[in-house]
């Protein structure tokens, strides 16, 4: 799910700028997604298709939309780790805090609208539908807190109504 916006108008964030130390909240926790995701990725996502189409931010989008090969998967967790090493967007797992396994995922990346800096997504596995909102809360925390936008479009979660960004 990579997204490009303004990518090629304005740098989407300083030149000087290195990613916050990511957060974890209860039961999960945040880390820059790498290929060594992969297998977990591909599973997390792949069984809970249905789940992702239904999160907030989701609808309508044509990722998730078709089985997907290990080796592909690592295609795109590749593109990832490039525009997060070259400051194009970011790219977080979400593992569980007890065993590592990938449950869901972050994305940061600019926005295609003029008057908003960054478009915010993330999801997490149908069988940890239960973390989604205190995902979502401990994203938008972090954003305001360690991040250098002013704007930022995350679609809030049914149950989360102090969510203004």
């Amino acid at each position: 799910m990579r997204q490009y916006g303004r990518m090629a108008e304005l740098p989407f964030v300083p030149t000087d700028f290195s990613p916050p130390q990511p957060p974890s909240g209860d039961g999960f926790a945040l880390t820059p997604l790498r290929l060594e995701h992969n297998e977990g990725d591909l599973g997390a996502w792949s069984s809970s298709v249905d789940h992702i189409h239904a999160t907030p931010g989701f609808s309508g989008r044509p990722w998730p939309d078709e089985p997907m090969t290990l080796e592909c998967n690592a295609g795109d967790l590749r593109g990832h780790e490039i525009d997060f090493a070259q400051g194009r967007g970011f790219t977080y797992s979400v593992v569980s805090q007890g065993d590592g396994e990938v449950i869901g995922c972050v994305y940061i990346y600019p926005s295609s609208k003029d008057d908003v800096e960054a478009d915010v997504r993330s999801w997490v596995r149908a069988s940890q539908a239960n973390l989604d909102t205190p995902l979502y809360r401990t994203v938008v925390e972090w954003l305001h807190m360690d991040w250098p936008f002013t704007t930022f479009d995350y679609a809030p979660r049914e149950s989360d109504d102090a969510a203004e960004h």
